[in-house]
């Protein structure tokens, strides 16, 4: 087994299906509500059984007693732009595979807006840092996202499954994409490629309710999990929502049964 082998399976430290909570939204949009504290955050998704964080290098410092055999696992993201700038779809390297290893990373992630100006410079960047995860051993998460300013691409199945096979022939270890709005239509993105898809959870869902039924969709279209991140920081209780996307990711629910769990919340 090699090492890159040996990181990929503490990603599922629960089961064969993952739980990951995006943290870095910060330089993205600003420290908006749920992430004013992270360290008493990340306490509160490892309590709920997530197997992983996404943050950026510099919050590590502040979450590390919640990291490891008895935490979460830690992944650092390695790309970044603003909502500030004229050009936010941008996506800039903003760290090292070598760095995240030196912060006791299990994993790194960059993220790839396909479809604009920039996609080109953001594809060499994806390659350069996949080269280095090989050369390391460390896996490599891939959000990608389709961003050609037309909102219904965003969620084309098409288009998802196009960026799905982008980030897979250039080496990601785990893919993370928009959901498609069915099971059906999901499972072409995942037959896709062969290896592991997880979803995004977009903006901040109304209901509690419609989240754990697209995340139960996603488990009977193949899916690996998830990556979450606001759905599940801006919940009033983090904790209690993560335990319950255990339950839906580990257990054959019936639609009642997520349901009376969405009530509970």
């Amino acid at each position: 087994m090699t090492g890159k082998e040996v990181r990929l399976n503490r990603l599922f430290k629960y089961s064969e299906r993952m739980i990951i909570v995006p943290l870095d939204h910060g330089i993205t949009v600003g420290p908006i509500q749920g992430l004013e504290n992270i360290s008493k955050l990340v306490s509160q998704v490892n309590k709920g059984k997530a197997d992983a964080v996404v943050v950026h290098k510099g919050l590590v410092p502040q979450i590390k007693d919640y990291l490891g055999a008895d935490g979460c696992e830690l992944i650092v993201h390695l790309s970044a732009s603003t909502s500030l700038s004229a050009s936010s779809s941008r996506k800039e390297l903003v760290s090292t595979v070598e760095h995240a290893i030196s912060l006791g990373a299990t994993a790194v992630s960059i993220h790839v807006n396909l479809g604009n100006s920039y996609e080109s410079e953001m594809l060499r960047d994806f390659g350069k840092v996949s080269d280095r995860c090989v050369q390391w051993g460390i896996p490599l998460l891939a959000m990608m996202y389709v961003r050609d300013n037309a909102n219904k691409s965003e969620y084309s199945a098409t288009k998802i499954k196009h960026a799905a096979r982008v980030a897979q022939e250039l080496g990601a270890d785990i893919i993370k994409v928009n959901y498609t709005g069915s099971a059906e239509s999901f499972a072409e993105v995942v037959n896709a490629v062969k290896v592991p898809i997880v979803i995004a959870g977009g903006p901040k869902m109304s209901s509690t309710k419609d989240l754990l039924f697209m995340i139960d969709e996603t488990v009977q279209a193949g899916g690996k999990g998830i990556s979450i991140g606001r759905n599940i920081f801006q919940s009033p209780d983090p904790e209690k929502l993560v335990g319950v996307i255990r339950q839906i990711l580990d257990t054959n629910l019936s639609r009642e049964g997520i349901e009376e769990l969405a009530l509970t919340l």
